[in-house]
């Protein structure tokens, strides 16, 4: 029998990696979008014909009970939410609807039509915030510094209490952050890798910057969305933090890659005090014992050929584009 998954966040970096993993499994892949005037599917455009979209929302709980009945999937894996932390300060309502209220719709939505449905929460190392110990692990409490930290606090704690009070089949993943050529250009780590690719074509000469002092704990996507499969293969839920064990700055990404081009960052690279968080998070590390011990998971990609990997890609691209606008 064919295996079902149903992805909301499909349109995403996680839900793009994530899809092409499961189709390579063999699995059945549906994917959760919203109704919007303009379609962005760019991320899972080579893989469109082998996927089965469906609109729904996470804002109504109708259209989510609606979406799992008719799919009847063995696994949902809730990567949707508004995820860029800048904005949940300018946006803190909307971030709870999503980034919060979202998870309950779905595991709602699990609990009325099918408890054997093996559901993913995506959490976030957002929610260690101000942390009080390093490296982070499953017993680190939370102190989320942004309105998105902590309505991931809410997803991560109602999924535990779903799985408690109603015996579902509920993970969370606690993933540090994890990039990727296909991370939104609104992300540090893809804002410089495609400003760095722009000056080097000549076609930008300055880079803006917050705390290049932030240190985070960096990983590639396409090894992640792997974790998330397998916590689902397990014979009891539990929740797993995710993440390399090693802590960068944004400085050290910076250096690497206009060092991959052959630039000088400091001719290039300026700091505007108004990009400052509100509430900063200076460090964040992740133990990931848990995982690498019972999920036998480990971490492919290392930080250095991330950083050349997202910068190869960004040369591509702009080359690419320029090309296009010189026909």
């Amino acid at each position: 029998m064919t295996r079902k998954a149903l992805i909301t966040g499909i349109t995403g970096q996680d839900g793009a990696f994530l899809a092409e993993f499961l189709l390579g499994k063999g699995y059945e892949v549906h994917g959760m979008v919203r109704r919007a005037s303009t379609e962005s599917f760019e991320r899972i455009a080579s893989l469109r014909d082998r996927l089965i979209l469906h609109q729904a929302d996470l804002l109504d709980q109708l259209s989510i009970i609606t979406l799992i009945s008719q799919v009847r999937p063995h696994e949902v894996y809730n990567l949707a939410a508004q995820s860029f932390v800048p904005t949940s300060w300018l946006q803190p309502l909307l971030t709870g609807e999503f980034t919060a209220l979202g998870v309950t719709r779905m595991l709602e939505a699990v609990r009325l039509v099918d408890r054997d449905i093996r559901f993913y929460q995506a959490s976030s190392s957002e929610m260690f915030g101000k942390v009080r110990q390093e490296p982070q692990n499953e017993q680190t409490s939370f102190w989320p510094r942004s309105p998105y930290g902590v309505a991931k606090v809410y997803g991560h704690w109602i999924t535990v209490n779903y799985r408690e009070s109603y015996n579902v089949f509920a993970c969370s993943g606690i993933l540090f952050n994890h990039e990727s050529p296909l991370r939104g250009k609104e992300f540090v780590t893809r804002k410089i890798t495609d400003a760095v690719a722009r000056i080097k074509l000549g076609v930008q000469d300055k880079l803006v910057l917050g705390n290049l002092e932030a240190m985070r704990d960096w990983g590639f996507a396409g090894d992640y969305v792997k974790a998330m499969w397998l916590m689902l293969q397990q014979d009891e839920p539990d929740d797993y933090v995710i993440a390399t064990g090693e802590k960068h700055s944004v400085r050290e990404w910076v250096e690497l890659a206009f060092g991959h081009v052959d630039l000088d960052w400091r001719e290039h690279v300026q700091s505007d005090p108004k990009l400052l968080r509100p509430a900063e998070i200076n460090t964040l590390r992740g133990d990931a014992t848990k995982a690498r011990t019972i999920l036998q998971w480990q971490p492919e990609v290392a930080f250095p050929e991330l950083v050349r990997m997202m910068v190869d890609a960004d040369l591509q691209r702009v080359r690419r584009e320029l090309a296009d606008r010189d026909r």
